[in-house]
């Protein structure tokens, strides 16, 4: 699939769901359980507890599209700076906020407008200060080298169709020592090819999900150490039924065969402290 059909068809839809935020509807993520009443997404649902919602502006939880809940799971100190890679409405940012203390910082990184302006409103609204947005693409992330503590994100790195860019990128920023503490959308195993052709199933954060062992590779490849996969959320047929209704297929015949072959997973990686360079002559060889 085009990159550019892949962007457009993103904006698109993270655009509609920012619009939705700001007028109180909601795709039926966050704190909130699933119900059949009003069609919730398996992926999304239940992702964030009631504690959490209550520190952040309810229009950052209704915009949220994410597959996980990266603040949870990822170490944060305070003074540390954090990246939030895809940052949507600003939830994961504003919690990393408040984690990392007014002696901290969170960046927000996001390509879609109607987005941004929803984050930066939500800013003012939970009173913080410590948090900037950003404008840009994953795979072009516009902070200096070495400049992170931590990278976060919440299923988006499955949304680019280069996701070497994005992991390359993400390494440059961090800093030596910097953690790279994700959620996303994984697959084990071969995928079925119905699925990859589906545009909506790429913003649906399924088609472009990466497959187990190639994350590690991707990860391994772009310089990391001490990466691992651990899952979070194991979809199952019923699940497989409610992402695949509407999209065309047999549901049928499909739903049975990608049970348990997606999952969400918190994904950890480290940038080592000591970057090992290639060998040059006689000095480093011996």
């Amino acid at each position: 699939m085009a990159e550019a059909n892949i962007k457009d068809a993103v904006k698109e839809k993270y655009g509609e769901a920012a619009l939705r935020a700001t007028t109180g509807g909601s795709s039926c993520c966050g704190a909130t359980a699933a119900s059949a009443s009003c069609g919730c997404d398996p992926i999304t649902s239940n992702l964030y507890d009631a504690a959490q919602a209550g520190e952040i502006p309810a229009e950052a939880m209704l915009a949220s599209l994410g597959c996980g809940n990266p603040t949870a799971l990822a170490k944060l100190n305070a003074g540390e700076t954090v990246l939030d890679l895809g940052s949507g409405g600003g939830i994961d940012v504003l919690l990393s906020a408040k984690r990392v203390g007014p002696t901290g910082k969170a960046y927000g990184l996001d390509m879609t407008d109607e987005m941004l302006a929803l984050a930066n409103e939500n800013t003012k609204k939970a009173g913080v200060e410590n948090v900037e947005f950003l404008k840009g693409e994953i795979e072009h992330i516009p902070l200096p080298d070495n400049s992170v503590d931590v990278v976060i994100s919440n299923c988006v790195i499955n949304l680019s169709s280069d996701k070497d860019a994005v992991l390359r990128e993400a390494f440059r920023v961090l800093k030596p020592g910097g953690r790279f503490a994700v959620s996303d959308v994984v697959t084990r195993g071969e995928m079925l090819p119905e699925i990859r052709k589906s545009v909506l199933l790429w913003v649906g954060c399924i088609a472009g999900a990466l497959e187990e062992n190639d994350y590690l590779s991707k990860l391994k490849s772009a310089g990391f150490s001490e990466a691992e996969i651990e899952p979070t959320r194991i979809y199952r047929v019923a699940d497989a039924r409610e992402f695949l209704s509407g999209q065309g297929f047999d549901v049928d015949k499909i739903a049975p065969q990608v049970d348990g072959k997606f999952f969400s997973a918190f994904i950890r990686a480290t940038k080592p402290t000591a970057v090992r360079k290639s060998c040059c002559g006689p000095e480093c060889c011996a």
